[in-house]
């Protein structure tokens, strides 16, 4: 008995030495890997630890080029080339006489579920909020009509709200129901919360969405709206939902604040996301 302790005590022991050998090994390559890097990106990396662990917040201000260089011992070029490496990433903002400062964490909305605005920020742990601003029945407009398959003239609802996240303007949405959906709205409180489960209790069928996503600046009703400056760039997402038979039910001018949400799309080799690249030129 003591002799197989003994042979287990002297495996461990030369285990414990081997597996100790191979981590100096590894830990000497990768500190090897690291400094054949360029000044600039090995200060990249460290600037990403640094926020990634929370010693740089979001919001905070970094510390000037001057004290940069003088804790890492460097020229002003390789610290100017990994702040402006991040500011790329959108991990900083600044630059052009202001303070680099990190960037708060941005919403992600995702399009691989079909989710309504509420149910999307509830699942980010977010408090969802809207402010109507108009509800109507009137014409519907060139653009509506078009989307909608709709003839000239034809009226449809028209919705106006002011999407909030934690109670922060977010999104401004711009609404037209085909007028057989939208009528249902008026017995519904859309300060209440999401239209679309509201839609979708009363037998709605909303099926399919098609999304369009490009950039525009804020408008005067837009910035009064968000309280952001005139010309403001803006995220717009113009949506169609459509029934299970394919005809258009609801089109959508929603925009957004990039500073507070943004989109993501997850395709891998095996399954394509239905992304379309539209020439706009």
């Amino acid at each position: 008995m003591a002799h197989i302790v003994d042979i287990h005590l002297r495996f461990t022991v030369m285990t414990d030495q081997r597996v100790r050998r191979i981590t100096v090994v590894l830990y000497t390559q990768l500190v090897e890997t690291i400094l054949k890097l360029p000044i600039h990106e090995r200060l990249s990396e460290e600037f990403r630890n640094r926020i990634a662990q929370g010693i740089w917040a979001p919001g905070s201000q970094l510390p000037s080029e001057a004290e940069l260089c003088r804790e890492f011992g460097t020229s002003r070029g390789p610290v100017r080339q990994a702040l402006a490496a991040l500011r790329a990433e959108g991990v900083l903002t600044g630059g052009r006489g202001r303070p680099p400062r990190v960037c708060g964490q941005v919403q992600s909305q995702s399009f691989s579920t079909f989710l309504s605005f509420t149910e999307w920020a509830l699942s980010v742990g977010k408090v969802p909020g809207q402010r109507t601003q108009e509800i109507a029945r009137r014409t519907a407009s060139e653009e509506a009509a078009s989307y909608l398959c709709l003839p000239h003239g034809e009226p449809v609802v028209e919705l106006l709200r002011l999407r909030l996240l934690d109670g922060v303007p977010a999104m401004i949405e711009r609404t037209s129901f085909v007028l057989p959906l939208g009528n249902r709205l008026f017995d519904f409180d859309t300060d209440s919360g999401s239209i679309f489960a509201f839609l979708l209790e009363q037998g709605a069928d909303l099926f399919s969405a098609r999304h369009t996503i490009d950039a525009v600046a804020a408008g005067e009703q837009d910035a009064a709206l968000l309280g952001q400056p005139v010309g403001t760039p803006l995220l717009r997402e113009r949506r169609v939902t459509s029934s299970s038979t394919g005809s258009p039910l609801e089109y959508s001018d929603d925009r957004y604040l990039p500073t507070l949400t943004n989109f993501t799309i997850e395709n891998n080799v095996q399954h394509r996301a239905g992304l379309v690249r539209v020439h706009t030129a």
